[in-house]
């Protein structure tokens, strides 16, 4: 789900060009980390800490109030719980793997994850950390960004070509074998700007007959058909998002992050979203370059992967907290 804004998509290009594959941070071993908001009995954190140096990208919730953030520096997962800020990491980082994009299959404990530049998606067991799977989706040095899981398949967006990867899934979610992986062209409308991120943030709902996705450098939304890959713009009245990047469907309401703009760009679907309104933003001080959201009761959480911050791997990094229907005060 990463997006560096235009004036520097090319440094970030190069950057993963440079090194192939992020270096590994030394999150082995790491130390649980609590909350410094947060005591038992109140009520949630407004902010979270992560781990010093992780990098985090992409957001999701499990089971309960738990909670899951993927580092871009090594592929580490960490596990909070939303509602004391205290947590550790899952999944130790490793030199050949990255975490971008995040989706949970509440049909059992699998864990999926987008590896950016590897061209690989990650499948781990949320309970206990354990690799579950490890697809090839592509060569190294695409960007796989982003993935949602639907009842039939789980689906990877790649921000360097215009396809969708599908995993298809069994019964109860079960995982298929590496030959069962498939592509999908992104067709219809859908148009990509040359040496620029394309598709990002993807979601679909519940029922999962269609699936939404981000254009970051157009800032176009696209309503994709599962089975064939045609994509329909969903027209929003002459608005664009660009720096589009996470987006999280709830009923017919869109949250997209617009990560460089701190805000999330809230859009009303109508029914099979062939259009909608961007309605208003949620923007708080707290925000430095989110990335993707997840939600929890009437509050989304927003992770601040914070871009271009001196010496990231010794940097501070956070997930914040923020009311669905309106901005908090400043």
């Amino acid at each position: 789900m990463s997006l560096i804004t235009k004036p520097t998509l090319g440094h970030k290009r190069a950057k993963y060009a440079r090194r192939t594959i992020l270096k590994a941070i030394p999150l082995t071993g790491a130390a649980a980390v609590g909350s410094r908001t947060a005591s038992a009995g109140t009520t949630p954190p407004e902010t979270l800490p992560l781990p010093t140096g992780f990098q985090p990208e992409g957001i999701v919730t499990g089971r309960g109030s738990a909670f899951f953030v993927g580092s871009l520096a090594g592929g580490a997962i960490y596990r909070g719980d939303l509602r004391t800020g205290e947590g550790e990491v899952l999944v130790r980082s490793a030199e050949d793997r990255v975490a971008v994009g995040l989706s949970y299959d509440p049909r059992g404990t699998n864990l999926f994850v987008a590896g950016g530049p590897t061209g690989r998606a990650f499948v781990y067991d949320a309970e206990t950390g354990e690799t579950a799977a490890d697809y090839t989706l592509t060569d190294p040095g695409s960007f796989v960004n982003d993935v949602v899981v639907t009842a039939e398949a789980a689906f990877f967006t790649d921000s360097f070509r215009s396809v969708l990867y599908r995993v298809p899934l069994g019964a109860s979610g079960r995982l298929p074998e590496q030959g069962a992986v498939d592509e999908l062209s992104l067709g219809g409308d859908f148009e990509a700007v040359r040496n620029e991120f394309n598709t990002n943030g993807i979601d679909a709902p519940p029922d999962g007959n269609h699936l939404i996705v981000v254009n970051s450098t157009t800032g176009m939304l696209y309503r994709v058909d599962p089975d064939s890959g045609d994509a329909s713009e969903i027209d929003l009245g002459g608005e664009t998002l660009t720096a589009g990047d996470g987006i999280l469907l709830d009923g017919n309401t869109l949250y997209v992050v617009r990560n460089r703009n701190n805000a999330i760009a809230v859009v009303e679907l109508e029914p099979g979203a062939s259009e909608g309104e961007v309605v208003r933003e949620i923007t708080d001080p707290r925000f430095d370059v989110p990335t993707t959201i997840a939600e929890f009761g009437s509050a989304l959480y927003a992770v601040n992967a914070r871009f271009g911050v001196e010496d990231p791997e010794n940097a501070e990094y956070t997930v914040v907290r923020v009311p669905k229907r309106s901005n908090p005060p400043t």
